[in-house]
């Protein structure tokens, strides 16, 4: 009875993916890869098939590929499923290499947002793409889903539409789109899906493949969680919902009269039925005294209570008490403000967006209209609930399918191998890693991990994972005995969640663990470290690493977890992201303040210390978060000096679709809180000169840096941390630069240009082996020791 309830069991509403009657084509049998061309689909014995799923990825048959899972999943539900990888959109003829499909297409951008996967948070084209072979950029459209929807339409125009993967899931509402930095309509009206499938959408896909497949009209499925869809405001599907209405954020307070200028001040207080006239105060006085005089006695039967007089006493209608009941929530929807009410109104689009992150919990969530156009071209995007989460059997279900767990051979070089020039560096990544769970309740404002995953965790089981282990232990090709990541969306959040489903149902809160970690939250580490300990001594295993980010202030709760975790499953480094130091960004941010870092740094180096290693932690930050002052950079800058960081890799703060701190960035308004015309306003970092100064204090120590820092260090008053001793942030002087920047790790080096300016200025000989040119300076990346090149020698200085 004392064990502790575990969030992976609690019983689901929802139809298990395993109970449905499998399709006729389930005859076929499995496919070593699903089909990408006509050839594979005749080896198969295929005429035609079902599902044609598009995605802007290279196809790699492996669980951490979106694509992977879907068609692995409806073909073990009995469909023929092909795919087409990174089609040419110039045209539709490339839609059509498998044919017609018999059910529907499936559109995906990909594993990414098709925007962020091709622009710099400065908005500058990437010149690389890890979800592509040889890594090579521009194989994928700006907004992918909307065009290859298009293309999909414009191939075969009978043939429904189902749009998925994060791209959709982050625009189906109206969001805020930074390229172009106004506000979008929701992608289900621009891609002119027939049904948009948001988050991992396994359950919805099933239940909607299998009603198409029995012949119902697309247009009718209506009522599937997780779906999104467009709806006629004269649609009779769409009558009998109890409608809250939500376009407005401010209600109409007492209207004052206006005042009479004519009016003298005593018949200005007369028409209000008051007096201000000195004469008149003491016969005021004397009638509200029952006629007594102001100083007089009283009369002592007046004083007593009238019997006459009775308090008012309300009675509640019995005719109108059925009508009082709360609508049920299954059939309530919120009717958020219009396209046409967000796009000119931020204000409208906080609230907009604050009411969608109240609407995330399965349990509670209600759906959600907002209308988009008006007059004859007016329609409703509708949102249903979210999906329910996967049981732990289900989970197993979808990763222990019958994956390659590689690129499909189409992308192998002259070699037949894929470690040359047709790499993939996003599979290259996750080749040796082992995703045990999804979801986060983290909340981080910048993420868009919940409003996709959602914040109930979904774990497998442990059998199910020591499984996978094994089989890449004895089927992966290259597996040297080193499993590169067991995580997730987060490290250490296995098996995690609330201690009661009666509670889980009913909270609103969007994040378990700020601004504390939540009483109900059970924080037992302990099926993770039996996992850790389980793995790790099968045969033929070497070491396990965490490469997923660890949530520090939940391991602190555990410290038996961060002793295995430190001891045994760490390889020189650990990533951990703080964030940031100061509270003004960690309260925008939702992040715990810097001394759960200090914490949980303490447990490390003492574990670390007794384990005999020498290890070290690698924090990130992020600049220009909504809500970051000048100085708040500046504290940070000081904060890694003084505990001898040098980041080299920075991340600015990248306004992601339907994130919290992206609605703090377009409205200046904080969604946190209630949002009204006078609510609390953020400080936002706009325009590229301040974006580039918070950058600069996160990289203080390179040189191109300095001149921008000098001028705002000066230009804010703290002119006293320029010089040249430890205690100062910058020097004084100026080193001579060419833009160049090297680090200690090669990847992290900026090119030096090559000027005809610079080569006359410094001098042509080479300089000597271990040590930088003459004007360079080397930095080392974020936490890593001083580099032992065998170069130096030995101090001649005596002691004195």
């Amino acid at each position: 009875m004392n064990a502790p309830v575990d969030v992976s069991f609690f019983a689901r509403a929802a139809k298990p993916l395993t109970s449905y009657r499998p399709y006729w084509a389930k005859r076929f049998g499995t496919a070593p890869f699903l089909p990408m061309s006509r050839a594979e689909m005749d080896k198969l014995g295929w005429d035609s098939c079902d599902i044609i799923l598009v995605t802007g990825d290279a196809y790699v048959d492996h669980p951490s590929f979106g694509m992977a899972v879907i068609g692995r999943t409806l073909e073990a539900q009995g469909f023929r499923v092909g795919i087409i990888a990174q089609p040419d959109w110039q045209s539709a003829e490339p839609f059509k290499v498998l044919g017609k499909p018999n059910l529907f297409w499936g559109v995906t951008a990909g594993n990414m947002d098709s925007m962020i996967n091709r622009y710099t948070a400065d908005r500058k084209i990437r010149s690389d793409d890890a979800y592509t072979p040889g890594d090579i950029g521009g194989k994928r459209p700006d907004r992918a889903a909307i065009v290859y929807s298009q293309r999909c339409r414009e191939a075969f125009k009978d043939v429904p539409i189902i749009l998925g993967g994060i791209e959709g899931s982050l625009r189906r509402i109206a969001h805020y789109d930074y390229w172009s930095d106004k506000v979008r309509r929701s992608i289900v009206v621009d891609a002119k899906c027939d049904l948009l499938l948001y988050g991992n959408a396994e359950r919805a896909l099933v239940e909607v493949a299998h009603r198409i497949a029995a012949r119902e009209p697309v247009e009718q499925i209506t009522d599937v969680r997780g779906t999104a869809f467009v709806r006629r405001p004269d649609d009779e599907t769409g009558k009998g919902w109890f409608e809250i209405d939500s376009t407005s954020v401010d209600e109409p307070g007492r209207v004052e009269a206006h005042v009479n200028p004519y009016m003298t001040t005593s018949e200005q207080a007369a028409a209000q039925g008051s007096t201000c006239s000195k004469e008149d105060a003491p016969d005021a006085v004397a009638t509200s005294e029952g006629g007594a005089s102001a100083g007089g006695p009283k009369d002592p039967k007046s004083a007593e209570p009238n019997p006459a007089i009775q308090p008012m006493v309300f009675v509640a209608n019995p005719a109108l008490k059925a009508k009082l009941k709360v609508p049920p929530r299954d059939k309530s929807v919120i009717r958020l403000p219009s396209y046409e009410q967000v796009k000119s109104d931020p204000v409208l689009y906080a609230h907009a967006n604050r009411v969608l992150h109240l609407e995330t919990n399965p349990g509670n969530a209600r759906a959600l209209v907002q209308a988009h156009g008006e007059g004859v071209t007016a329609r409703d995007v509708w949102i249903n609930p979210p999906p329910i989460p996967l049981t732990t059997a289900e989970m197993d279900y979808v990763f222990d399918l019958p994956y390659a767990r590689g690129p499909h051979p189409s992308y192998a070089d002259e070699n037949g191998s894929h470690d040359g020039a047709t790499k993939i560096p996003a599979w290259e990544m996750i080749r040796f890693s082992i995703n045990i769970m999804r979801g986060c309740f983290g909340g981080c404002t910048f993420c868009s991990i919940t409003e996709h995953e959602g914040r109930i965790i979904q774990s497998r089981s442990e059998d199910s994972i020591i499984q996978e282990i094994e089989d890449i232990r004895d089927k992966v090709k290259g597996f040297t005995g080193t499993i590169s990541d067991l995580g997730g969306p987060t490290a250490n959040m296995y098996r995690l969640g609330c201690k009661s489903p009666e509670i889980e149902a009913a909270c609103r809160k969007p994040s378990c663990v700020y601004p504390g970690i939540c009483s109900n939250l059970g924080t037992n580490h302990d099926p993770l470290i039996k996992i850790y300990r389980r793995g790790r001594a099968l045969k033929g295993i070497k070491k396990i690493l965490i490469g997923s980010g660890l949530r520090y202030d939940l391991a602190v709760k555990s410290p038996e977890y961060v002793k295995e975790l430190v001891q045994h499953h760490v390889g020189g480094y650990l990533k951990i992201a703080p964030e940031h130091t100061e509270q003004g960004p960690l309260t925008k941010m939702m992040k715990p303040g810097i001394g759960s870092y200090d914490k949980f740094k303490q447990m490390f180096e003492k574990f670390s210390e007794e384990a005999g290693k020498k290890q070290f932690l690698i924090p990130y930050f992020i600049a220009a978060h909504p809500g970051t002052s000048d100085e708040d950079m500046m504290n940070l800058a000081i904060w890694l000096k003084k505990n001898g960081f040098r980041a080299d890799q920075v991340q600015t703060f990248y306004p992601s679709p339907m994130a919290t701190a992206t609605a703090m960035y377009h409205s200046n308004k904080n969604p946190l809180r209630k949002i009204t015309r006078d609510s609390e306003a953020v400080d936002i970092v706009r325009g590229d000169k301040r974006r580039r100064l918070h950058k600069a204090f996160l990289r203080y120590h390179d040189p191109n840096n300095w001149p921008l820092l000098r001028e705002a260090l000066k230009a804010m008053g703290r002119a006293d941390l320029i010089g040249n001793g430890k205690h100062h942030l910058i020097p004084t002087f100026q080193p001579l630069t060419d833009g160049g920047y090297q680090s200690a790790r090669r990847k992290n080096s900026t090119p030096v240009g090559q000027k005809a300016e610079a080569a006359k200025v410094l001098p042509s000989r080479p300089a000597k082996p271990g040590q930088p040119q003459k004007g360079r300076m080397l930095t080392q990346h974020t936490g890593l020791p001083p580099r032992v090149t065998g170069a130096a020698k030995p101090s001649a200085r005596k002691p004195r």
